[in-house]
């Protein structure tokens, strides 16, 4: 169909309001009206529907539109009956409709009163649909969301693969396909599945030089995004979280601290979904709390803000996530909170997967652990991914690391030391256990071995654990170094770190993006850093003397993760201690006074400004077992018994018992302790415990190695020291 540009720009501007094209929109629409096939990269909020939208209002029939989300199709159908007198010129076509509805929709298309119909993959290739399409004319297909159709891509989906035989069964059409997120081998690929080889690529700048990239280190996040929600009153934001479960939780704790906040997931019934949906649309709530299918498609331009509670499976998804942002043209804010472990759980999953899908999930996911590691600039490296070159001085301070440039410095004497000990160690540990043996740190595996693996134990004892774990990954990124999944993450050295210690290079690397945290239960990581160290100063000074006061080691009051909360959110009130890391409502009242009150004089004294008032609600017994752990204890339930009562493991209820009896409240596990051990050897255990400065797992593991306790059972130790002596 021949239209002159002069008739494609009036129609434009009848039918949608808008003046001019934007990009290369009108060049792809002219292009589909002749016929040809197309394939579209564009930026999430480039115009990527318009592409296809006007052209089917001009073509005679009806276009079909394959898109992957029911509350997209919604969306866009909503749209465009906006914008148009006709109410049934657009449909969806999917499971969500009675059989009823279906009837009208086939109706509306044979009568030419549709022109576009959009259609999930799964509803497209049944039978009686098929059918039905080869009796009415197809202008063309449209295949939005194209990346599902790759392996390669970040969300792959089987049934995607198949629409080009489905296209063929129903009759030959124009194809256009679009997708916001596609790696040059991925485009490849959506290419060759749909046989568009001969059409035309139009390839949009990846550039959103109106969003701000930041990724920020992990830490009691629910606060945190209080604290970043507190400066934002009344925008719109969405929150994304890997997982339905945690949705749900930081929904709820956004909604009791007074925030308009909804969740969305899958889990979800579709009627409270839309519901959901529609409120976070027309403003009735800001916050839409959610998994990654909220979002793509949906028409809201004034999204201020982007936070990943969790870091996001690949980049392509990041980038289209975080695309949602600023599509007015307005200043987009995208917060990323990372912890490694979160990387961790995201390669179990690749476990039992077939050996491909590990291969493309394994390089997907240390794709996502450089961008968040890296001192370079954030865009810069992104817009490489994609395969677009980009000056880093042209950033402007949008991204984290351009506003605050990190120091490099030459690492190539670390990367050869870190080779030569994965060697020595005979390739069987884990990056944990291998950052633990560089800086001399011991556990039980570890001291198995230790014959075998002299030579590299504490050869890197001159830097911190987390800075060992910062080169695992570094060398880990740069594929000198690779886990092995089916064994659970062992580290394996590469032929390419093979040849870098036949010949080593130079290799910049950075130690200030190190987001590991303290683990006050294995004493094995990195501790945070006090914002404030001149009040981390006089609090630790407190501590040494009211401990001494009273006669217990200083960690009993207070441990140092908490003295450094404290010195980063000024509590100046019994309810905003208990909030502390690590303090509870028990410990506040009982050693917490003199510290509230030093610094309350501190705050007053320096006229400091408090980020507050942050004191987060918590979701009672929703999100902790609490209270089911101690009445089982108190029923003289066994330690096996109490976790199968909850589905936990032995691991994550120990480590639930230590952060229940750090806050303060004692638990009773006499029966447990007494059936493990006289009264004698308890009490001997306790007075180690009073003689060591912070009472750590570590220390009494040494200490009682001759008396051969499990790991588990100096933790129980531990814990029933602290309950007993401390709360």
């Amino acid at each position: 169909m021949r239209i002159s540009k002069e008739t494609l720009n009036q129609n434009l501007k009848s039918i949608f309001g808008f003046n001019n094209f934007r990009g290369d929109q009108e060049e792809i629409i002219l292009n589909l009206l002749k016929g040809n096939d197309s394939m579209v990269i564009m930026p999430t909020g480039g115009g990527k529907s318009m592409c296809f939208q006007l052209p089917a209002l001009l073509l005679d029939g009806c276009a079909i539109v394959v898109s992957p989300l029911i509350a997209l199709m919604k969306n866009q159908v909503d749209v465009l009956r906006g914008y148009h007198q006709n109410e049934n010129i657009a449909h969806v076509l999917n499971s969500s409709l009675t059989k009823t509805q279906t009837n009208q929709v086939k109706e509306d298309i044979t009568s030419g009163k549709t022109k576009l119909l959009y259609v999930a993959p799964e509803s497209l290739v049944k039978e009686e649909n098929i059918a039905f399409f080869k009796a009415v004319k197809v202008s063309f297909y449209a295949i939005d969301e194209a990346h599902c159709i790759s392996e390669w891509g970040h969300d792959f989906r089987p049934e995607y693969r198949k629409l080009k035989q489905i296209i063929d069964n129903i009759g030959a059409a124009p194809i256009i396909a679009l997708t916001a997120t596609a790696t040059p081998k991925v485009r490849q690929d959506i290419i060759k599945n749909l046989n568009i080889n001969d059409g035309k690529l139009y390839l949009d700048s990846f550039n959103r030089s109106n969003l701000f990239y930041e990724i920020c280190p992990k830490n009691d996040v629910a606060k945190q995004i209080m604290q970043y929600l507190s400066t934002r009153e009344g925008e719109s934001g969405i929150i994304y979280c890997l997982s339905r479960k945690k949705v749900e939780e930081i929904a709820e704790i956004l909604q009791i601290n007074g925030i308009k906040a909804l969740p969305y997931h899958a889990g979800l019934d579709a009627k409270k979904r839309t519901e959901h949906q529609e409120a976070f649309l027309m403003d009735d709530c800001n916050i839409m709390v959610a998994t990654i299918a909220f979002g793509m498609g949906i028409d809201k331009p004034d999204i201020r803000y982007v936070i990943h509670h969790d870091i996001p499976k690949s980049l392509e998804g990041y980038y289209q996530e975080t695309g949602r942002a600023g599509r007015d043209g307005g200043k987009g804010d995208l917060i990323t909170f990372y912890d490694y472990k979160d990387i961790e759980k995201l390669e179990k999953f690749l476990q039992g997967k077939p050996i491909s899908e590990q291969e493309v999930g394994r390089l997907l996911i240390m794709e996502t652990i450089a961008f968040s590691e890296t001192s370079m600039c954030r865009r810069k490296y992104l817009l490489h991914y994609f395969g677009e070159e980009f000056d880093a001085d042209k950033c402007d301070e949008m991204c984290d690391n351009c506003k605050n440039p990190k120091d490099k410095t030459e690492g190539m004497n670390y990367v050869k030391l870190l080779l030569e000990g994965v060697l020595t160690c005979r390739e069987r540990f884990k990056p944990k256990e291998m950052a633990k043996i560089m800086v001399g740190d011991s556990n039980s595996l570890i001291n198995q071995h230790m014959s075998q693996i002299e030579d590299t134990f504490g050869s890197g004892k001159a830097k911190s654990i987390g800075f060992w774990h910062s080169i695992i990954r570094q060398v880990y990124v740069k594929q000198l170094l690779t886990k092995e999944i089916e064994s659970y993450g062992v580290l394996k050295i590469t032929e390419a770190g093979k040849e870098y210690l036949k010949k080593p290079y130079s290799f910049e690397i950075t130690e200030d993006h190190d987001y590991d945290r303290l683990n006050t239960n294995s004493g094995g990581e990195q501790k945070g850093e006090a914002m404030d160290k001149v009040l981390f100063n006089i609090l630790k000074d407190l501590r040494k003397k009211l401990a001494k006061e009273i006669g217990l080691p200083p960690a009993i009051l207070f441990m140092e993760p908490s003295l450094i909360d404290m010195a980063n959110q000024y509590p100046i009130t019994i309810e905003e201690m208990a909030q502390v890391q690590g303090v509870g409502e028990g410990k506040a009242k009982k050693y917490g006074q003199e510290f509230i009150t030093t610094i309350k004089k501190y705050v007053e004294e320096h006229d400091i400004e408090r980020l507050q008032d942050i004191v987060v609600r918590t979701v009672a017994s929703k999100t902790s077992n609490k209270i089911y752990i101690i009445q089982s204890l108190d029923k003289k339930l066994w330690i096996d018994d109490i976790a199968k009562g909850k589905g936990l493991s032995r691991e994550d209820l120990l480590t639930e018992m230590e952060e229940i009896v750090e806050k303060g409240t004692r638990l009773n596990l006499e029966h447990i302790i007494t059936d493990m051990m006289d009264q004698g050897e308890r009490e001997d255990v306790h007075e180690f415990f009073k003689e060591t400065d912070e009472f750590s797992f570590d220390e009494a593991r040494i200490e009682f190695e001759e008396e051969e306790f499990s790991d588990d059972e100096i933790r129980l130790l531990r814990i029933d020291f602290i309950s007993k002596v401390a709360n």
